[in-house]
């Protein structure tokens, strides 16, 4: 949610993809969107997601518009229960033990460096902290936003990141080893190092916005009950479509080519 307001904040907004878990992309209507703005969905089965991924990333190499490629490494929210089992693993397979983390998957994380290294400047891991604590899914959904977020944003070139697997799964490592210090310090101090201060968006541009979507959405509402039967027929037929599209991953062939920035967040 907040990396998307990063975005509308660089202008970046159109350009985000991110690779979410598959049950996402089988939400009504919003599984719909995710599968038009090109999402990469994942069954966190590497031996069924790689094919899957590798595809999708095959049509992320083109150079004419930018593209923000979001990725997850935990694979998986952050509670207290997966914090246990995470250091749990950690301690029997002498893996750093993370506090405000879990561990990373790395086999998703090397691909994408791997399969877009030649259209990559750099990899930029971004850390968000909140104040004064993390909201839940639920928060979020009735607008209970915490009163600060703290985004810490650092650029790696990518000539900086190794190529084979072992060696980018132990400079993964090492990153989110860091990234945990980075937490206890924000958790501490309260703020990330050297940080600045963005300004509040326009609140012209966003009642523009919001107004904009709410005609729109009561338009094709309308014109869906009360228009002629050739409408009804479009819409239904649209719909079906889409459902059968993104039930079976189904995706037309890009017609511009993108260049590209992997986001790597916590």
């Amino acid at each position: 949610m907040y990396l998307w307001d990063l975005a509308i904040r660089k202008g970046q907004l159109g350009y985000i993809k991110y690779i979410l878990k598959s049950s996402l992309m089988k939400l009504p209507v919003f599984g719909w969107g995710f599968h038009i703005l090109e999402f990469i969905s994942v069954e966190r089965k590497w031996e069924v997601d790689e094919s899957t991924m590798r595809q999708m990333l095959s049509t992320f190499k083109d150079d004419h518009d930018p593209l923000w490629l979001a990725l997850f490494p935990e694979g998986t929210d952050f509670t207290e229960q997966k914090r246990i089992r995470s250091q749990k693993y950690a301690a029997e397979n002498g893996l750093p033990i993370l506090k405000n983390l879990l561990l990373p998957k790395t086999k998703g994380f090397h691909t994408c460096v791997q399969d877009l290294r030649q259209c990559l400047d750099a990899v930029y891991d971004v850390t968000i902290g909140y104040k004064h604590r993390c909201p839940s899914l639920l928060d979020n959904v009735f607008g209970l936003e915490p009163s600060e977020v703290h985004i810490h944003i650092q650029r790696i070139p990518i000539d900086n990141i190794p190529t084979t697997e072992n060696e980018v799964a132990n400079w993964l490592m090492d990153t989110f080893s860091n990234k945990d210090q980075l937490l206890d310090k924000f958790h501490s101090q309260g703020h990330f190092p050297h940080e600045g201060t963005e300004g509040d968006l326009s609140t012209m541009k966003c009642l523009v916005s919001i107004t904009t979507l709410m005609v729109l959405t009561s338009l094709s509402t309308y014109l869906t009950f009360f228009s002629s039967i050739w409408f009804k027929i479009y819409v239904l037929f649209a719909c079906s479509y889409l459902a059968f599209a993104t039930r079976f991953n189904i995706r037309p062939m890009p017609i511009f080519r993108r260049k590209k920035i992997v986001l790597k967040l916590d």
